[in-house]
């Protein structure tokens, strides 16, 4: 089944942001970013969405704010295309306590730290490590977000929770602008050879050229993702508004459906729906419009 002819509508978009722009609460929009300095909200992505045929998102944090979780969780209850939130507590402290407030909220389905950010070793803090032991219990998922370089990091760390769900944000930022290849994929092959760890095909475009990415350029990233997590693992995404900087939303989404254009039409919805519903619980809408 080629990109053109999948149904419409049959699309979880695994990973979208919204956000009410403050300079001081975004610095990381720098001016090379000024695109995206504004509000993106639900209603903003439910245009581009329904123009795509995506019928559902998860909301993922974008500011590591107990506050900006629960905004996050009160746009699902308003909004149902958002299937679920990936949400921030501070996983270093009173995990138990703040999950107590926010886990009675069928929305929140993981939780995320921008350890892109990280000073090395991050991810074998103890306090750290306490707190993620504490995610399983709760029945939470955990994304990784990484650069490449942090890759043998995020192995050992994932490797310590065997029954723990993980999903690897934008493929672990390979430096696409670099043309780094090879030590990115030995360190995916690795990651992915835990089966406890999923795989977002997303963010591909803004580790790019912004303005001179082409879709061969991206592909080999995506194929040898294919080839490492499988379609039972594999989900997709758009980083969107992020991605925006880079291409629109309607582009970004056909990059990765063309990219999975020759599986099985069973396959391609495994990723482009079925891998995200079942990794998250999702209860999916039957008509588009509720849960």
């Amino acid at each position: 089944m080629s990109a053109a002819n999948q149904p419409p509508g049959q699309t979880i978009d695994a990973h979208q942001h919204f956000w009410l722009y403050d300079p001081a609460e975004y610095g990381w929009i720098d001016d090379s970013m000024s695109g995206i300095r504004r509000d993106f909200l639900p209603g903003d992505a439910k245009c581009e969405m329904d123009r795509a045929g995506v019928r559902g998102a998860i909301a993922v944090q974008a500011r590591q704010t107990l506050e900006e979780t629960r905004w996050l969780l009160d746009l699902a209850r308003q909004h149902p295309f958002i299937l679920g939130v990936v949400g921030w507590i501070d996983l270093r402290q009173d995990v138990e306590a703040q999950l107590a407030e926010l886990v009675n909220d069928r929305a929140l389905v993981g939780v995320r730290h921008i350890v892109q950010a990280e000073p090395d070793g991050f991810l074998e803090h103890p306090q750290l490590l306490a707190g993620v032991a504490c995610l399983e219990r709760f029945g939470l998922a955990y994304d990784i977000l990484i650069y490449a370089r942090q890759l043998p990091e995020a192995i050992g760390f994932a490797r310590r929770f065997p029954r723990q769900r993980f999903v690897l944000d934008h493929l672990g930022k390979p430096d696409v602008r670099g043309a780094e290849f090879r030590v990115w994929q030995r360190g995916l092959d690795d990651l992915a050879a835990l089966p406890n760890v999923c795989c977002k095909l997303s963010g591909l475009v803004t580790e790019a050229d912004w303005r001179a990415w082409t879709p061969g350029q991206l592909r080999p990233y995506l194929d040898a993702a294919l080839d490492a997590f499988g379609p039972d693992r594999i989900m997709i995404g758009s980083d969107w508004p992020v991605c925006l900087v880079a291409a629109p939303y309607a582009d970004v989404i056909a990059l990765v459906r063309d990219a999975i254009g020759e599986y099985s039409a069973s396959e391609q919805q495994r990723m482009l729906e079925g891998t995200a519903a079942e990794f998250w619980n999702l209860t999916l809408p039957r008509d588009g419009g509720s849960h």
